[in-house]
């Protein structure tokens, strides 16, 4: 919900960063891993009740994610295989988190975060099955015009789910309740993009459908003429 909005604003803070690590030679798929990677720390620092070096991985593999993709706008190396790379190691690194909480107090945590990690999947799944859908109708994403999947819009985003990893991490005690609340918001998130997906490729469709007689109408007149 919020990343329409955090975005312009963190864009041009990362662009003299940005500009130096093209000059070393970094690429963007370099920066994707070694952010995963980096995210990962975060699993076993969570399952010792290390909370702030967990949030310091995190933080960092928030960091690099956006600096990827900067790079590839600013070096011109965008695809469609680093957005794959890219949004593949993002939603692992969102499912490794709550499986931290897990192991560091599995009576406590592990039902809120088995929720968590289902509406994760629910999540998920509906954004890459509609960007799939949407790459074959060449929706426009006017919102997000530099990223390489089409983004459907949802109440949880990554700006909202990044901002529970650092709560997580500072009241670790609630875990269970925040897991949970946050789980229901992903559900809302869920209805409304199958929802809303559903009936825009239905609308797409139909469109089609509807101008292929017209189309073949037209090539009846050419070639009766």
């Amino acid at each position: 919900m919020l990343d329409k909005f955090i975005t312009p604003v963190i864009k041009p803070l990362l662009t003299p960063v940005v500009m130096l690590m093209h000059k070393r030679g970094i690429t963007p798929d370099q920066l994707t891993v070694v952010g995963f990677l980096v995210g990962l720390l975060a699993v076993p620092l969570l399952a010792f009740g290390l909370w702030y070096g967990a949030l310091t991985a995190i933080v960092l593999n928030r960091i690099l994610d956006g600096l990827d993709g900067a790079l590839a706008r600013y070096s011109n190396q965008s695809s469609s295989a680093g957005g794959f790379l890219d949004i593949t190691l993002d939603f692992l690194f969102y499912a490794a988190i709550p499986l931290g909480f897990i192991l560091a107090n599995p009576e406590q945590n592990a039902i809120a975060g088995s929720l968590l990690l289902a509406a994760f999947i629910g999540t998920g799944s509906s954004f890459l099955a509609f960007a799939i859908a949407a790459e074959k109708f060449k929706l426009e994403k006017p919102q997000f015009k530099y990223k390489s999947f089409y983004y459907l819009n949802g109440l949880t985003e990554g700006t909202e789910t990044i901002a529970l990893f650092i709560a997580f991490c500072i009241w670790p005690q609630h875990f269970a309740i925040m897991a949970s609340i946050f789980a229901v918001a992903c559900g809302v998130t869920i209805f409304t993009r199958i929802h809303g997906g559903y009936h825009t490729l239905k609308q797409q469709e139909a469109d089609v459908n509807n101008a292929e007689p017209k189309a073949q109408h037209f090539d009846t007149e050419v070639n009766n003429d």
